[in-house]
């Protein structure tokens, strides 16, 4: 097929929620897409009505934008060659079998599930493959009366042909099939509902794609769908036989594919955590292709400008959600600090926020915004990090408490009370070299002398820079709260 137009598509099922390995799917046909100028089609294989929902096809929308994928035909934009949702275009479907039927490419196959459980056992137990046997490859028009004289309802099968097939794969290099592993396949259920292996080869031809991107668990199917478009190419359906690219798995703990129902595919759970879209994607980017050997970080813009699928590495790639957090963390350093204050608004409200709505002073957070930003890895870390300047009371952590006051807490934070109380509060620096006397007076290093301080003011013993905490949380609370831990300590 000629490549001066390269179409690309994203066909995800509406099935539950959006998982990290269709993300990465999905952002390498994007990227594939947008490197070349080409089209991506975003299609809906919505065929199994017993899976599918309409509520996980709004989650997959709504995914998409999230991540900033942006899609030339498919869903709310239209298209050429819509409609793009699989369970609007059955005609189409029923359509190109009664063409592959009349013209041989596919028969009728009448075997009973029982009768294909026996002859499969029968070819294990000597040694043969156990695909499907050919049995109904030839029947006389006699047979197949009889057939259905019995009341059988045939299924739809395509003749595979008796020779190799043989493909140059974008990722894998070249692959060969031998046809005793690729045996005759359904392509229409004895109901008539068509089957994954001919809607999918069909849209792909009837939207004249280019480039197949998809997982490596879709890689035996690929010299059944070759074939088919032989076929359909023959018949005028098809235009050619798209390029394929086989990506690697997404492995998980163990060594295991990254499976749905592990917590840490979930896409959800990185919107919740705050991940920021363009973090996620350049860790998932790493998932298989890299910008440069020595370079981890990147925009999704330089991305683009330089993917390539043929750069893809076909061996499995590791999920390690620590190396996530860190780019993510990465990603938020680099944003200004106004679109930082904007994107960490979901989680200085409710549900989130523990703080009353008429407590939050906008004053405040943007104060401590920028010294936040530097610090976190996932923006849902904000609200702990400034809790303890819009609650009345810290939210003492009891751990951080009995870590911080040991013996003689309390003569140290009598004297670093007097200390902050004569300090300049107009300066962090001023308030610093308070704690730093008043850790001298004690035989404490400035490390040791902070902390009683700062689990008095903030709850915690770790979280963002003390002195510039205090002043932006202001004297009279500070010392409010010092004067609170005096009187726990005593009790």
């Amino acid at each position: 097929m000629a490549n001066a137009t390269v179409r690309v598509r994203f066909c995800p099922s509406p099935t539950g929620n959006p998982h990290v390995g269709l993300v990465r799917t999905a952002l390498f046909n994007w990227a594939f897409a947008r490197h070349n100028e080409g089209t991506l089609v975003f299609r809906i294989e919505d065929t199994d009505a017993a899976r599918d929902s309409e509520e996980s096809y709004g989650q997959l929308l709504d995914a998409m934008r999230w991540l900033g994928f942006d899609w030339d035909e498919g869903p709310e934009i239209g298209g050429p060659h819509a409609p793009y949702r699989q369970s609007q275009r059955m005609d189409l479907y029923a359509d190109v079998a009664a063409k592959l039927l009349d013209a041989g490419y596919a028969y009728p196959c009448y075997c009973s599930t029982e009768e294909l459980d026996t002859r499969r056992d029968a070819a294990r137990a000597a040694g043969k493959p156990s695909g499907y046997d050919g049995h109904c490859r030839d029947l006389t028009a006699e047979r197949k009366a009889a057939y259905e004289a019995e009341g059988r309802t045939p299924i739809i099968r395509f003749r595979m042909p008796d020779e190799a097939i043989t493909f140059q794969d974008l990722v894998r290099g070249e692959i060969t099939y031998l046809p005793e592993n690729v045996p005759d396949f359904g392509i229409v259920r004895a109901n008539g509902a068509p089957l994954y292996t001919l809607v999918n080869p069909v849209d792909d031809a009837l939207m004249e794609i280019t480039h197949v991107l998809r997982g490596e668990d879709l890689l035996s199917s690929t010299p059944r769908q070759i074939a088919l478009y032989k076929a359909l190419t023959e018949l005028g359906i098809a235009q050619g036989t798209p390029a394929f690219g086989h990506l690697p798995y997404v492995m998980g703990e163990g060594n295991k594919k990254l499976s749905k129902r592990d917590p840490e595919s979930s896409l959800n759970l990185y919107r919740e955590r705050g991940f920021l879209p363009e973090g996620l994607l350049n860790y998932l980017s790493l998932l298989g292709w890299s910008l440069a050997a020595d370079r981890d970080l990147f925009s999704v813009e330089e991305m683009v400008a330089a993917f390539d699928v043929t750069d893809v590495n076909p061996n499995p790639a590791r999920f390690d959600l620590k190396k996530c957090e860190a780019i993510n963390g990465d990603h938020i350093r680099m944003l200004d600090v106004k679109d930082f204050t904007e994107r960490c608004a979901p989680w200085l409200r409710a549900p989130f926020a523990p703080w009353a709505p008429e407590d939050f002073d906008e004053a405040k957070w943007q104060a401590i915004a920028p010294h936040a930003q530097s610090r976190m890895k996932v923006l849902s870390e904000i609200t702990d990090n400034v809790d303890f300047l819009f609650l009345p009371e810290p939210a003492v952590d009891e751990a951080s408490w009995a870590k911080a006051m040991k013996e003689g807490s309390d003569a140290l934070l009598r004297t670093a009370r007097a200390r902050l109380d004569a300090a300049d509060w107009s300066s962090p620096e001023s308030l610093k070299e308070a704690v730093l006397a008043a850790g001298e007076e004690h035989g404490l290093k400035l490390g040791k002398a902070q902390a009683p301080v700062r689990v008095a003011v903030t709850g915690r013993t770790v979280g963002l820079p003390l002195f510039e905490s205090l002043e932006i949380l202001g004297k009279d609370k500070t010392l409010a709260r010092v004067d609170a831990a005096l009187e726990r300590l005593a009790a």
